[in-house]
């Protein structure tokens, strides 16, 4: 649904007026995983009632997350592992994940938004996607503890399955869209939709974001990684028999 700006979705008409008009402007989130659904969904609406009563724009708030994030990213790659740092890294990658949530719908907000602000948007969750596993590669090469050469093949593998995951999702919503057949969210059943949220919560990337904050004991971290690993490797494997599937149904 877009909302579209009238006297009570003024900036100046307030942050809770600003935060009703967004609740009834929310997309479809039915089947999301479970964080990016129940807690970073909120967080993001917080946060685009404030951008909006700031006068700020969704490119800015996109501009905001990337910062966050990325800033989170290179305390991995560049700084040795402690507690303060694995709590501010996982600081950095919740806020950006939040803002992230929050530029869309403050483009619902607006009226809608641009085809360049999804591109950038989209852009931006890919480079944040990949950069992360690459820079958890760069830190176990340098911070790694004995000798665990092996342990590299674990996010440079987490890579790929996230960003192969990414993309077959996006082009899913793509051809669905193409071929004018209805998007996951539009024909997901609602009891449906919430089982499907709990178990995708290991694959969520507010999951792995929140991880971070054992980055400074390793010995919790790289277990906890590589299992969040594997699970991601098999729902992969599983969902992209059934996309296939799916595809092969689509109309010529």
């Amino acid at each position: 649904m877009t909302a579209t700006l009238d006297a009570r979705t003024r900036p100046s008409a307030g942050v809770r007026a600003t935060l009703r008009t967004l609740s009834a402007a929310q997309k479809g989130s039915t089947g999301a995983p479970a964080y990016s659904r129940f807690v970073n969904r909120p967080l993001g609406r917080l946060f685009a009632a404030l951008a909006f009563s700031a006068g700020l724009t969704p490119n800015a708030v996109t501009g905001l997350s990337a910062a966050c994030t990325f800033t989170g990213v290179a305390l991995v790659a560049l700084v040795a592992p402690s507690v303060p740092v694995g709590l501010a890294v996982a600081a950095c990658l919740v806020l950006g994940y939040a803002l992230d949530a929050a530029d869309g719908q403050l483009a619902r907000l607006r009226g809608g938004g641009s085809p360049a602000g999804e591109w950038l948007d989209h852009m931006v969750d890919a480079a944040k996607l990949l950069s992360l596993h690459l820079a958890v590669l760069v830190g176990f090469y340098r911070f790694g503890p004995g000798e665990t050469d092996w342990l590299l093949l674990v996010p440079l593998a987490y890579c790929i399955v996230d960003g192969t995951t990414f993309f077959a999702m996006m082009l899913n919503e793509a051809l669905r869209a193409q071929h004018g057949v209805s998007t996951r969210a539009a024909r997901t059943d609602e009891k449906v939709g919430r089982l499907r949220s709990l178990l995708t919560l290991p694959i969520d990337y507010g999951t792995l974001a929140w991880l971070f904050v054992l980055s400074g004991a390793p010995v919790l971290f790289v277990p906890a990684y590589t299992a969040m690993f594997l699970v991601a490797t098999v729902f992969l494997a599983l969902a992209a028999v059934k996309w296939f599937r799916e595809m092969e149904k689509l109309p010529r």
